[in-house]
């Protein structure tokens, strides 16, 4: 069957017949009259089969960095792809992986020096998860199990992951199938007054750590002695959970936590990674390391699936052991590894540099920020707040008492359809509208973004009232 011959029509009858979407309520979908089918992209742009374009103002689910359609990036794929496409890491080796791996090492924070290759952010977060649990076990304490990680928090769909999230409507249906988690409030900024800009160079003034889970986390390390695994955090900012920025100075605790008890300090870097906050690595902001750091997404600036784990010798040497011991790791996936991933990894890399992306980060924060601050004062806005090149903006039903709004309304995915007139795909979380372009996207289309996200929460009373006359 020739595809391209193929009628929007039906690609979207097929669509609503054969495809079930992720995250996505289907009857809701099933019911939309407009579905965007996207066929190309370029750059920052995303162009669908009505020849409209559209800024990726989400990177395509927070992993684009060099835009889309990149030629080196295509190049490396195709070089790779006439060699070998695939190749297992069980009991072989292949040059992208080992050069990957090298690579890794290179720029992660100091003192990580072993990489275990997976699919995807998920299984990165179920490696790291696993491997921590079987260290204790391997160092001969076996009674610890427990883990402690925040609320709010995402780390990924697989068993162990949603164990250790903490985001009630993702994640409540499958506690039955979970290993037990303690919880402690996720760290936030209070008093923002309407603004917040964490990790800027000129934050709002009057912000305040919020210390609840300090509190917190001193009472269970001081319940549980000894039966800690370890903390699992997002570092900087939790994405899932509603893009929460933490005040500075939470991943220092963190480790001195860790320390001062002898847990294993897991990092999550799966949306953090690879510049969204403007460092390589969001640990880097604090100039911490892990004991396992967890990696994905940008890792191959969005183009294959890819997860990587990264551990530090400490780790590492619990494991290495005659076989007759039974401390093997025994986990490992068909793609471990995979020659086409990895191959585009070192690619991306080498732009990095390349393109000075760091650098042209730092310089696109503040012109974000200064489009987007004048939002502060809008009467259905709660909150703004940024980090890097990722923002979140908080609408609600009522700013003096931060009502939300109900659930099935779905007024950021309205205001969101609204964006496409403008030439804008974002996805919501829930009413947050979020913004997490290619890091490479240019000033004037960062600027179109910013613009078109202000200009549509202008109608959110509109969207308010067309609820309140056909939803309640």
């Amino acid at each position: 069957m020739d595809h391209k011959n193929l009628t929007d029509e039906q690609l979207i009858d097929w669509d609503r017949r054969f495809v079930w979407h992720p995250f996505t309520p289907m009857k809701s979908w099933m019911e939309k009259t407009d579905p965007v089918i996207i066929v190309r992209g370029q750059d920052e742009f995303l162009f669908d089969s009505r020849g409209r374009r559209y800024i990726d103002g989400v990177s395509s689910l927070w992993c684009n960095v060099h835009g889309h359609g990149i030629k080196k990036l295509d190049d490396a794929v195709r070089t790779q792809l006439n060699a070998v496409a695939h190749s297992t890491l069980l009991g072989l080796c292949n040059v992208p992986s080992i050069v990957l791996a090298k690579r890794l090492v290179d720029i992660a924070p100091p003192g990580l020096t072993r990489v275990f290759y997976s699919d995807d952010g998920s299984t990165a977060v179920e490696v790291a998860c696993k491997m921590a649990f079987q260290y204790w076990r391997n160092a001969g304490q076996p009674e610890r199990t427990r883990f402690i990680a925040f609320h709010d928090a995402y780390h990924g769909d697989t068993l162990g992951a949603v164990s250790l999230g903490g985001i009630p409507t993702f994640h409540q249906v499958y506690q039955p199938l979970c290993f037990p988690v303690d919880r402690v409030d996720s760290p936030r900024i209070a008093d923002f007054a309407g603004l917040n800009a964490a990790v800027q160079e000129t934050p709002p003034a009057q912000k305040t750590l919020d210390p609840a889970w300090l509190p917190q986390m001193e009472s269970l390390l001081a319940a549980y002695p000894g039966q800690y695994v370890g903390i699992v955090v997002e570092p900087v900012i939790q994405g899932a959970g509603g893009m929460v920025m933490h005040p500075p100075g939470t991943l220092k605790r963190l480790r001195e936590f860790a320390d001062a008890h002898d847990l294993l300090l897991i990092c999550d870097e799966v949306l953090t990674g690879f510049g969204r906050t403007g460092r390589m690595f969001a640990c880097e902001h604090e100039n911490i390391t892990p004991d396992l750091m967890c990696l994905s997404k940008g890792l191959t600036a969005g183009y294959m699936p890819l997860g990587a784990t990264l551990a530090t010798d400490r780790i590492f040497a619990s494991f290495y052991a005659d076989p007759k011991l039974g401390k093997t790791f025994y986990h490992g996936h068909t793609f471990t590894g995979h020659p086409l991933a990895c191959a585009v990894a070192i690619a991306s890399l080498d732009l990095f540099a390349e393109n000075r992306l760091l650098e042209h980060v730092a310089t696109l924060a503040p012109v974000l920020w200064e489009q987007l601050k004048v939002l502060g004062d809008h009467r259905q806005v709660v909150d703004v707040r940024q980090t890097g090149l990722v923002a979140a903006i908080d609408i609600v039903r009522d700013r003096r008492t931060r009502e939300r709004f109900p659930p099935h309304w779905r007024v950021g995915g309205a205001l969101c359809a609204a964006m496409r007139r403008r030439g804008v795909l974002l996805r919501p979380l829930a009413d947050t509208l979020v913004l997490m372009p290619p890091l490479a996207i240019g000033v004037e289309s960062l600027v179109h973004l910013a613009r078109a996200v202000v200009e549509s929460v202008q109608l959110v009373e509109e969207v308010i009232r067309h609820c309140e006359e056909n939803i309640i």
